[in-house]
């Protein structure tokens, strides 16, 4: 086969790959595709070729499954729809590198045929890894989501984390082509029967962690998803209509939910325009809150909360939280810190024990008073009309939440790719925030939930994580890929994750990594449920990517103990 037609037949295979993620869901392609893969690169000649094949593969893949990256662009007037697809592409370019990195490194490996299957799956989760961390990172579509359509494999995700899964992933592929190729001697297609075999054992196990969900005596959580799409979202004068829109499928769920009184706040008395006046504000009220309030060791107050107007002991403003009601992201216009009646209008919607989670924006101002960032934030409020904690945002997009050497990109016209004139500040990290009579949280706003162990504050272990995003830009196969996404965050953490989005898809993700309940793309309507409760700390909880690195160099041991070929010499071939 020439290389033209090999580098052909890389690309196709890394297209048919991507198909295994959502909204497809055909894993056995992605099997197929990392397959063929591995079959041009066992058969290269040398590393270099080995690269240009995976960069091809590469290509092919990251355009199928980032198409959604172009349907961002048609919301984005400064900017030519068409530019999207040259993003798309472009993008692809550059994230195929990391694969053409993993091909390189496993023909280099001077092993059998089956041995290479091994290395190859440890360098895939290598070059997976720093996708995930350099340059700010993009951990997009790990190779490993494929197998959640596939029961009890994903649930090894507590253990060995995505980046396992998608060494499992390689491993399996690689398997399926030396078993089916009668050229290759017995030991090998034996050796390669193995893995599969194996795989199975791994998916009877990770079938048997998937136990009942008990809920017990956790709180009602309540979705809200308004379906504002993206294309009329900033519609001039259409804020307050957009902003009605979510408190009235809050009061409609909070009345269907009932037990608690009707959705009428009674802490305060109901102004002229439906709002409700509060009893008292905490002095941090209207003003940006500095540290996000978090919880100590011991599962008590800091010194933060207390000073962000939290108390440690929470009897004495709510006894307990009735319904965690969550908005999300950028579902409310306007600065809530700065502004109490905005604030009075949004706790309207709530009865005396609710909590309100919702996206906003906060202004950093200047010594002057004049705003010079802002941050991308989730609020908390009580019905009461105060701000009982805030996370912003740390993880932020270049280019959609702040402009990289702005000065610079303003001069060559690449500013315009970032809406608006101010950057968005980041936030120092992963937070658990005490909430008032409830679990205590940690937040993650849009696509923060898509990097492994870096969704909570590990030292101050939360009960549930909210995933607040903005959906409504990433067409069709953005949605679900997103929430695939959340759904290994899940499993590797062992916590539930409530998402809310404008368009969807909303949904409350138990412990396992199932969807309890879920409204669809495009869907207008509340989602009720309890919340599901954690589990223990998992393995890869406490160690994170360490897991994986032990499970890659596992893999490379196996390789160099076995990696002899027929004649029980190395493989010799050219690199």
């Amino acid at each position: 086969m020439t290389l033209p037609v090999s580098l052909l037949l890389s690309l196709v295979a890394g297209a048919a790959a991507a198909l295994g993620f959502e909204p497809w869901g055909l894993w056995p392609l992605t099997v197929l595709g990392i397959g063929v893969l591995f079959a041009l690169v066992d058969a290269a000649p040398g590393r270099r070729t080995a690269a240009w094949l995976g960069w091809a593969w590469g290509v092919g893949h990251f355009t199928t499954g980032l198409t959604w990256i172009a349907t961002a662009f048609t919301f984005q007037a400064k900017m030519p729809a068409a530019l999207g697809w040259v993003a798309v592409v472009g993008l692809a370019m550059f994230l195929a590198l990391y694969v053409a990195l993993a091909a390189a490194l496993a023909r280099a490996l001077p092993w059998s045929s089956t041995s290479r299957a091994l290395g190859f799956g440890a360098s895939w989760m290598l070059a997976e890894w720093l996708r995930g961390v350099l340059l700010s990172g993009f951990a997009w579509n790990p190779l490993g989501a494929a197998w959640l359509n596939v029961p009890g494999l994903p649930l090894l995700a507590e253990f060995i984390g995505a980046l396992g899964l998608s060494g499992l992933m390689v491993i399996a592929g690689a398997a399926l082509w030396l078993i089916a190729q009668p050229a290759v001697a017995l030991t090998q297609r034996l050796a390669a029967g193995g893995m599969m075999l194996a795989l199975l054992m791994g998916a009877v196990i990770g079938n048997g962690q998937d136990g009942e969900t008990f809920f017990a005596d956790n709180p009602a959580v309540l979705v809200v998803q308004p379906d504002i799409g993206q294309d009329v979202k900033y519609v001039p004068g259409a804020e307050a209509a957009h902003l009605q829109a979510y408190i009235d499928l809050t009061r409609a769920g909070l009345a269907e939910a009932g037990d608690d009184g009707s959705a009428e706040a009674p802490n305060g008395n109901l102004s002229s325009d439906g709002a409700t006046a509060p009893d008292a504000l905490p002095a941090n009220a209207g003003r940006p809150v500095e540290e996000a309030p978090i919880l100590d060791s011991m599962g008590g107050a800091t010194d933060a909360v207390k000073a962000a107007g939290v108390d440690s002991d929470f009897g004495d403003r709510v006894e307990s939280a009735s319904t965690l009601v969550v908005w999300s992201e950028s579902a409310v216009f306007g600065l809530v810190e700065e502004d109490a009646a905005l604030r009075r209008q949004l706790a309207s919607a709530l009865r005396p024990r609710d909590l309100l989670l919702f996206g906003g924006v906060a202004a950093v101002r200047d010594a002057a008073g004049n705003v010079t960032e802002l941050t991308n934030s989730l609020f908390v409020l009580d019905a009461r009309a105060r701000i009982v904690g805030r996370y912003d945002k740390a993880h932020l997009v270049p280019l959609g939440e702040y402009v990289p050497a702005r000065t610079l990109m303003t001069a060559l016209g690449l500013a315009r790719l970032a809406p608006g004139d101010l950057d968005f500040r980041p936030g120092p990290g992963p937070r658990t925030l005490a909430l008032p009579g409830a679990p205590a949280v940690a937040p993650m706003i849009c696509y923060e939930i898509i990097f492994p162990h870096a969704v909570i504050n590990q030292r101050q272990r939360p009960a549930w994580i909210a995933n607040i995003s903005n959906d409504a830009w990433f067409g069709p196969s953005g949605p679900p890929q997103h929430l695939a996404q959340a759904r290994l965050r899940a499993i590797e953490e062992g916590l539930p994750i409530v998402r809310a989005t404008p368009t969807g898809i909303s949904a409350i993700i138990d412990a396992h990594g199932n969807v309890v309940a879920s409204q669809p793309a495009g869907g207008r309507g509340t989602i009720g449920a309890t919340l599901p409760p954690p589990l223990p700390q998992t393995l890869f909880g406490i160690y994170g990517h360490q897991t994986s690195a032990v499970l890659g160099l596992l893999l490379l041991l196996i390789g160099l103990t076995t990696g002899t070929g027929r004649d029980g010499r190395r493989d010799q071939r050219r690199i």
